[in-house]
């Protein structure tokens, strides 16, 4: 009776329960399908379907006259999606990929973004390995071979220093939001043009939405994107000129700048020695950065615009200018060179230990007697030609867009009292006057200075882009017949008997220039020989043709020596390159038409 009497009560209990577990599964599809719905609803597609970027290709970097600099090429890549993957296959993958198994087996189950993403295992793929995978890949659920778009620079390290490389996306990039758009692992622009133009370049990347199946096998295409090549641009640059000017520094530290007068457009820069970028191309590895950031000769220093240096005798120009300009001389005016000028208890020598007797300002500039410079400083007053230094663009930024440039220093007596705490003093007019003492520059200011010279004054930004509206920064007050004596003295300095730049004399064109010799230390005058690193720097400015300047340079070469020997002939080869008719200049490239 006593079961009879509790069985209601146990029926009652059931229902209970049996009412409370569709509750509670109500509930949990209510959680599942509305609170979760769309989360889940995304796993259950990126188990379907599978999101590949297609890579845009890199606008191609073109000379002056249309030759290639670079172009693209296929980067192969081998990615997992995790999820995809069965871990126990780490060892089979191993021997795949040739990676070993503990490195991989980290690698894919390291916590990432996602399990849906693709994680990139290797890099840089050959044709051959490409295939060889391509052939097992269906054995290994969730592989992926991914394509990129690299570089290959024709050149090599030829115009490196402005055409510049790619690179990672580096942690500070990836926080920009320049660069929100463009993957983690994607490579950029990181120097010089690549960086510069970078955003043009890249273009924009497509997308392909596929329905794989169970191994990852495309089934079919459900949606596509076309990528947007990048735009092409065309450099001001001639690279035939740039090609014969780094071989002519045959590895000597220095650099070259050469400018088109009429507009300031940088035919040429050079900075020696230089780096190849093909090695940045597809991601540089450790012991080739470490060889090019440890080596001494400063292989990535950019010494066209990063280093400043005494000009020498280049900067007898900018003192013959102020003198005759200021009036303290006259194309008439003697001086009389014997060899030295004493100071006190200073003396103040002639590089011509014998004198050059009785010079003007003209013959002065073709044998570049110190003396008469000398005497044309203190006539004048260094304040006077530093305020022309300033004016043809010495003594301050270029303004060229490459980065970070030296500005040079061109001091007067008030720099000397605030930052020496003295007063100047007359034998300081005397070196500075002939580019020594406190005065340096870089090799593009004294490009920009040649070409004010050779355009009758007008001093121009650098531009790097061919067809780039001029940008004039000044015009520069000086007499017409100033400029006609100094560039009619420094046709004599290449073309005379006498003159010190005769190694840039040319059979193609008649060449006007500057030789420079800038002492590194005192030496004694029986020294015959010298480590490297004590030896003078030598210097080089010019322009030709002489009537009808198109091209303006300025050539530094490292502990070089004498700018007439050891500049001059570099000039030389740069400025005949450049005028060579384009079909000599595709033989010269080996470029097909």
């Amino acid at each position: 009776m006593q079961t009879e009497q509790n069985s209601p009560e146990k029926i009652s209990y059931i229902a209970y329960l049996i009412i409370g577990g569709f509750i509670i599964l109500l509930l949990r599809l209510w959680h599942l399908q509305i609170l979760q719905g769309d989360e889940l609803r995304k796993i259950s597609e990126s188990n379907r379907l599978r999101v590949i970027g297609v890579a845009a290709p890199r606008g191609i970097i073109f000379d002056r006259n249309m030759v290639p600099l670079v172009k693209n090429t296929p980067y192969f890549c081998v990615s997992i999606i995790p999820h995809e993957f069965n871990i126990n296959n780490t060892a089979s993958l191993s021997q795949l990929l040739n990676i070993p198994a503990p490195q991989l087996h980290d690698r894919i189950t390291r916590r990432a973004e996602s399990p849906f993403t693709p994680l990139r295992l290797k890099e840089g793929l050959s044709f051959s390995e490409v295939s060889f995978i391509e052939a097992r890949r269906s054995d290994f659920p969730g592989l992926m071979i991914e394509i990129e778009t690299s570089r290959e620079y024709i050149y090599g390290s030829v115009g490196a220093h402005l055409i510049g490389y790619l690179g990672r996306l580096n942690p500070r990039q990836s926080r920009d939001p320049d660069f929100r758009d463009v993957p983690h692992e994607a490579f950029i622009g990181q120097w010089g043009i690549e960086k510069l133009y970078d955003k043009s370049l890249r273009g924009s990347a497509g997308k392909r939405i596929i329905e794989v199946d169970a191994v990852g096998r495309e089934i079919r295409l459900l949606y596509e994107t076309q990528p947007s090549k990048g735009s092409d641009l065309v450099l001001s640059i001639d690279i035939a000129l740039q090609k014969e000017a780094e071989k002519a520094f045959d590895g000597r530290a220095g650099a070259l700048v050469a400018l088109k007068p009429g507009t300031g457009e940088v035919l040429g820069l050079v900075s020696s020695p230089s780096y190849d970028p093909n090695k940045f191309a597809q991601g540089i590895n450790y012991a080739d950065w470490r060889s090019l950031s440890e080596n001494r000769r400063l292989p990535m220093l950019n010494r066209a615009i990063q280093s400043q240096y005494p000009p020498g005798s280049t900067f007898k120009i900018i003192t013959a200018i102020a003198a005759l300009e200021s009036g303290a001389v006259d194309d008439a005016s003697r001086v009389d060179c014997r060899g030295s000028i004493s100071y006190g208890k200073w003396h103040f020598g002639c590089w011509r230990k014998t004198g050059h007797n009785a010079v003007s300002i003209r013959r002065a500039l073709v044998e570049s007697c110190d003396v008469f410079f000398y005497e044309a400083g203190k006539r004048t007053g260094f304040d006077k030609v530093q305020e022309y230094a300033l004016m043809f663009g010495l003594g301050q930024e270029t303004g060229i867009a490459l980065g970070k440039e030296k500005k040079g220093l061109i001091p007067d007596s008030k720099w000397k009292i605030e930052t020496k705490k003295a007063p100047w003093f007359l034998g300081e007019t005397f070196i500075n006057s002939i580019g020594q003492g406190y005065v340096t520059a870089t090799p593009v200011q004294l490009a920009v200075m040649m070409a004010a010279v050779a355009n009758n004054g007008y001093v121009y930004r650098p531009l790097i882009l061919r067809d780039t509206p001029p940008s004039l920064v000044r015009k520069v007050a000086v007499k017409p017949e100033t400029l006609d004596i100094i560039k009619d003295a420094l046709t004599g300095v290449v073309n005379e008997q006498g003159g010190t730049g005769g190694a840039a004399r040319s059979a193609m064109t008649t060449v006007g220039g500057k030789t420079g010799t800038a002492q590194v230390v005192g030496i004694r005058k029986d020294s015959k020989y010298l480590p490297e690193k004590f030896r003078d720097h030598a210097w080089f400015v010019a322009f030709a043709p002489s009537d009808k300047p198109e091209i303006a340079l300025s050539v530094f070469v490292e502990h070089g020596g004498h700018g007439g020997s050891a500049a001059a002939p570099i000039a030389k080869k740069a400025i005949e390159a450049y005028l060579l008719p384009e079909v000599k200049k595709k033989e010269l490239l080996n470029v097909q038409d």
